[in-house]
């Protein structure tokens, strides 16, 4: 059964799940200019938990999942001896005393001890104190919890002693979002100077003021660049120089900026973001309040016409930086909380002359509340010694696959429902020349030359020459494809008439088994025999086993840590199969990814297919299985619509598609598809568009260009991409592939390959261009040094 003292640490546990920080970031770490990137709370700082509405069981019953997956070490709170009393004893006096201080804080801001941020604040601060007072000790707890509120309302009347509390804020945001101008209303005076057309903020400077008696210290930095590849440098360099100012001067809370006017459903800070987590550490955004300025401003009007409501736009904005945070530390547990903020001297005013937002709220005392609060619940981690005990981030058990990215692979083009589809559109692009003569019966014999008689023609005899080559090889190799679809159609024929005499020389005799050579492995011990190691054979069946090699490896006695598997049978008549897989395992994982499907294929009719695939994710595996079915409904055009069910942990997604081909001549392929995919309470919808022109030399040559219009909508966002990609030959002896694309977002990527083997300048170039930036690379992390040795 379980005692009363793991009740209340259960209870403590669910109901503050960002109760703790990391501390790394705010107290000693690492004194690299990089910090951990795993998120270990050290409770130093209070993460933003506290919320608006609901009370303290509310939020237990929210947080209950993250205290089963979390073990947090806690000495055994049984006394044996009077030093462990006086140990024990000695943080709940300092806790209650930090709560005698937050009481009064409370009376000084003329605020209810009611009051929902303040009553969460209480109780977290009781269930801390039971779980370091122990199961024998609780009355006495419980007595001096109501003790101290009468000693607060007595020392806050009397003003003995003073109140010594103080705050330090780390203000962050890019520039032009108010930082300046909201310590300047904090503080009611100008304290900083600041600009509305340029940045007012140059340097990192702290600026102290007090307000009602309390010492608050704010660390104002220069504003950051927008996201952009040119800003990256600027913006890092003044990271680094704020990461090494608040390393000598920690502080107790993270305030971060952004204008609630400006942000819209294109909001694209997720490199700004992401480059914050990098240079602080993911422990950064636990301690992080988010803070919107602008708040009062004009609404922009809705899909109907109408302004928005207050409320939801506030929720709709604060959602979207809110799951753009979640993107950057790869973590959706976390919540911020969020402060709205208006500091144009014409904001609406109460009868008290305190500034008020549109729906009504006093947001400076809300701000020096949630400060206030988020500052006493630190100081008791760090008095409970809770730093360093509770896990946050990323958990193996958690992670869940990501429905753009399911919808997305759901959607590409599957593969071929029969071993001789492929053949079969190469025999449809030849149908039209397959009774014509073949022009290279028709060519004029040709003398091929030597090396040196070669050498001895002029550049434009050489030119002429080889591209006489070039082109008797493409007419040889049509002549050779067109003699292949004549055979398969007679082979066709012979199989519908089945005639029982009917049996080729191949079917007649065996091929025997041949020896692959071994696999080129690095130099190591191996001895000069190696008549022992494993051999791959390929045989007349229709299985293809290899082993999969580890190039890294030192152990070459068994030469391969899987296998890989392939196989396509004809089961019987019109009915296929294929099983493709690779298998690895070493000492410590356990890989596996493969795809089987099973197929009909009516001569007249529709095409059935059905498959399953397996993928192993970490400790976990996604099992996937889909059908579709294919309708030819004329002679080149075909559609195909298609079902998935994929199963990962606990959760499952259900997806559909349709999907449609139409070939317009021979050269010339048009694709458009259509999905949906769903599960867990989630939904996403995505469709492209794909343009895909052959060249003139299809199929001998697969030089193509190709065009890709992709949508995708998630959480009522919408992201369109535009994609190309060529392979095509643009001199004799050098293939080139070019692969781009680019989103809405603004992000994209290009590619280029070049494929050559008699142009050796172009690896020179190659190896130059690494060298190169290998260079770059190397002084500008020398300058970075530079820059933070001089402040």
């Amino acid at each position: 059964m379980k005692s009363v003292r793991d009740w209340v640490f259960s209870q403590l546990l669910a109901s503050s799940r960002q109760l703790s920080g990391n501390g790394n970031f705010f107290h000693g770490g690492p004194t690299g200019e990089e910090f951990d990137d795993q998120a270990r709370t050290s409770s130093l700082v209070a993460p933003p938990v506290l919320a608006d509405a609901g009370c303290s069981s509310d939020v237990n019953q929210d947080n209950r999942r993250y205290s089963t997956s979390q073990q947090v070490p806690v000495e055994d709170p049984s006394p044996h001896n009077q030093n462990t009393d006086d140990k024990m004893m000695d943080p709940l006096v300092k806790i209650e005393d930090l709560q005698v201080k937050f009481l009064r804080l409370l009376q000084r801001f003329g605020q209810s001890q009611d009051n929902i941020l303040a009553v969460k604040v209480l109780y977290r601060l009781h269930l801390a104190t039971l779980i370091r007072a122990g199961e024998s000790d609780m009355k006495m707890v419980n007595l001096r919890s109501d003790r101290t509120r009468a000693i607060a309302r007595e020392q806050e009347a009397t003003g003995i002693p003073d109140l010594d509390f103080s705050i330090r804020i780390l203000v962050l945001g890019k520039t032009g979002v108010g930082k300046s101008a909201t310590i300047n209303s904090i503080f009611d005076q100008t304290k900083t100077e600041t600009d509305a057309f340029q940045p007012a903020t140059d340097c990192i400077r702290e600026v102290k003021g007090s307000v009602n008696g309390i010492k608050v210290t704010f660390i104002d930095t220069p504003g950051f660049l927008p996201s952009c590849v040119r800003n990256v440098k600027r913006n890092r360099k003044i990271m680094l120089s704020v990461k090494k100012f608040i390393r000598r001067s920690p502080p107790d809370i993270v305030l971060y900026f952004e204008r609630l006017d400006l942000i819209s459903m294109g909001f694209s800070d997720f490199p700004l973001l992401k480059l914050m987590t990098e240079v602080f550490g993911t422990a950064i955004w636990f301690n992080t309040i988010l803070v919107m300025t602008h708040s009062s401003s004009t609404l922009p009007e809705g899909s109907s016409g109408y302004p928005f409501s207050y409320e939801s736009y506030v929720t709709q904005c604060t959602d979207l930086v809110q799951q753009r945070i979640h993107q950057a530390v790869s973590d959706a547990r976390l919540e911020n909380q969020v402060l709205l903020v208006e500091n144009h001297p014409q904001c609406r005013r109460n009868v008290k002359g305190e500034q008020i937002l549109p729906n009504g709220q006093i947001w400076k005392s809300r701000f020096l509340l949630l400060c206030i609060c988020t500052k006493v619940l630190g100081d008791a981690n760090a008095l409970l010694g809770f730093r360093d005990s509770i896990e946050l981030g990323p958990l193996g058990n958690t992670r869940v696959p990501s429905m753009p990215h399911l919808l997305s692979s759901f959607l590409r083009h599957r593969s071929l429902s029969s071993p001789s589809e492929a053949e079969n559109e190469i025999d449809e692009i030849l149908a039209s020349e397959i009774d014509e003569e073949d022009e290279y019966d028709q060519l004029p014999p040709i003398k091929i030359l030597k090396k040196s008689q070669f050498e001895r023609l002029s550049k434009s005899q050489k030119k002429s020459y080889l591209d006489e080559l070039d082109y008797r090889e493409i007419l040889y190799f049509k002549k050779q494809l067109k003699e292949e679809s004549r055979r398969r159609k007679e082979n066709k024929l012979s199989k519908e008439e089945c005639l029982p005499n009917d049996s080729t020389p191949d079917e007649q005799t065996s091929s025997e088994a041949v020896m692959l050579p071994d696999m080129v492995v690095p130099p190591s011990f191996d001895p000069d025999c190696l008549a022992y190691r494993y051999r791959c054979l390929v045989t007349s069946d229709q299985w293809l086993v290899r082993p999969v090699l580890d190039l890294q490896g030192w152990d070459h006695d068994v030469g391969f840590d899987g296998i890989n598997l392939e196989t396509a049978v004809e089961i019987k008549s019109n009915v296929f199969a294929s099983i493709a897989g690779q298998i690895t395992k070493d000492k410590h994982d356990f890989n596996i990814h493969s795809e089987s499907a099973a197929a009909y294929v009516d001569p007249e009719g529709p095409t059935y297919c059905i498959g399953l695939d397996v993928q192993s994710s970490g400790k976990d595996m996604i099992y996937t299985v889909h059908g579709n079915t294919k309708l030819r409904n004329f002679k080149h055009n075909v559609t195909d619509c298609g079902v998935s069910l994929t199963s990962f942990g606990n959760k499952n997604y259900v997806g559909a598609k349709l999907e449609d081909s139409l070939l317009v001549g021979k050269r010339l392929k048009l694709v458009m598809n259509a999905g949906r995919m769903g599960g867990s309470g989630q939904v996403a919808y995505g469709g492209s568009f794909e343009a895909i022109l052959r060249g003139a030399d299809y199929p001998v040559r697969n030089d193509n260009i190709s065009l890709t219009m992709t949508a995708l909508s998630f959480n009522k966002e919408v992201v369109l991409t535009g994609g190309f990609q060529s392979e095509f030959r643009p001199i004799r002896g050098l293939n080139m592939s070019v692969n781009a694309n680019l989103n809405s977002r603004k992000m994209g990527q290009v590619c280029i390959k070049l494929n050559s083997s008699a142009h050796m300048e172009i690896a020179l170039l190659a190896v130059f261009s690494i060298f190169r930036g290998l260079l770059r690379r190397k002084a500008a992390e020398n300058r970075s040094t530079e820059a933070l040795e001089t402040g």
